[in-house]
């Protein structure tokens, strides 16, 4: 899997539903945010389509429910694949949706599908978080959400997850939002112990990142993603304070900027598969969090799809959606192909 670098080639050719749905989401967002910074989650409401959990197998997978915290309505949804073996090891993929860290949730149609799609094709156990939302609670809540979930299962994998649920092969994804909370949860994990958890991979699906610097993308790009949206975005996130004093030059916004976290000595740091669109306008910010990975040390991979905007992967009738489900499958494969031959058990220890 190597690493590629490709700029735009044409306007992407869209299906009539992807330019409805592209249509319809930036309209509603942009309405439902408030000139005091605040969003209309009533109206939100009104529109909100999800999706339940089903034990009974909708396309190969069933699903469930599980709360962690109810005082932080902090729940996950499970996604299992019904065409494997009880004894086949299957590895788990801990994934957080995008949204900007203020929209969307596991229950959403379009993420329950996505993780549905997740589970059967790379035949992986996925727990979809549900974490809190900004404004109402601001950085560092969905990365302590995010954390706790780790713990959760680590402490409670008999109970919530299946028998063959492997969890010295479990992966951090996400998209957009979901793929800036990975990587700060898998920062987090790398320097932490686990009895049975051991994060091996992590997905950045067009991470959300950013930074002071207007990069050329950000100027050149607006489809679903514009710099208003995204400066609203970050100033609904930070608390006001951090924001006063960091800007968007804040550690978690821009990730491998002047204030960057040293990862180099992190010898628990997963390797990192990062997906990039050519018509993205975070692209540029994309690349240089692929950069700054790999010139810490870490094994890191750049996928790009130069005709492809933010969050299409979420569209299954675009082909390329297809092609980045391949690529993640053979990523998992291949890091719990790679876990196996270490002769290491899921905490570090040399197996018998």
């Amino acid at each position: 899997m190597e690493a590629t670098t490709k700029h735009p080639q044409k306007p992407p050719s869209l299906p009539w539903k992807t330019r409805i749905a592209l249509s319809v989401l930036t309209t509603v967002t942009d309405a439902a945010r408030r000139r005091d910074g605040t969003i209309n989650r009533r109206f939100l409401k009104l529109i909100n389509f999800t999706s339940p959990p089903n034990p009974n197998p909708i396309n190969g997978v069933n699903s469930s429910d599980v709360v962690v915290d109810p005082s932080r309505n902090l729940w996950f949804r499970i996604f299992v694949p019904t065409a494997t073996t009880a004894t086949q090891p299957l590895p788990v993929i801990v994934f957080f949706h995008g949204g900007g860290f203020a929209y969307l949730a596991p229950d959403a149609k379009a993420y329950d599908a996505v993780c549905r799609r997740f589970a059967r094709k790379i035949s992986s156990v996925v727990v979809s978080v549900n974490y809190r939302l900004a404004p109402e609670y601001r950085y560092p809540a969905q990365y302590d959400d995010g954390f706790d979930v780790l713990k959760f299962l680590d402490e409670r994998k008999s109970q919530v997850l299946p028998e063959n649920a492997d969890l010295s092969c479990c992966f951090l994804a996400g998209d957009s939002a979901g793929a800036n909370l990975a990587h700060h949860v898998a920062k987090r994990a790398s320097e932490s112990a686990f009895t049975q958890l051991k994060v091996i991979g992590l997905v950045a699906i067009q991470p959300f990142f950013g930074g002071e610097e207007r990069t050329d993308s950000e100027k050149r790009l607006s489809l679903v993603v514009s710099m208003d949206r995204t400066d609203w975005l970050w100033k609904a996130f930070l608390p006001p304070t951090e924001a006063a004093e960091f800007g968007r030059d804040h550690p978690a916004i821009n990730v491998s900027g002047p204030r960057a976290a040293d990862i180099s000595a992190l010898y628990g740091f997963p390797a990192t598969l990062v997906f990039v669109g050519g018509l993205d306008a975070l692209q540029d910010w994309q690349r240089r969090y692929y950069e700054w990975l790999k010139s810490s040390g870490k094994e890191a991979y750049l996928m790009e799809y130069p005709n492809m905007f933010h969050a299409f992967y979420i569209f299954p009738e675009v082909p390329e959606s297809g092609e980045l489900i391949t690529q993640v499958k053979e990523f998992v494969h291949k890091q719990c192909q790679v876990a196996g031959r270490d002769g290491r058990d899921s905490v570090g220890n040399t197996k018998l």
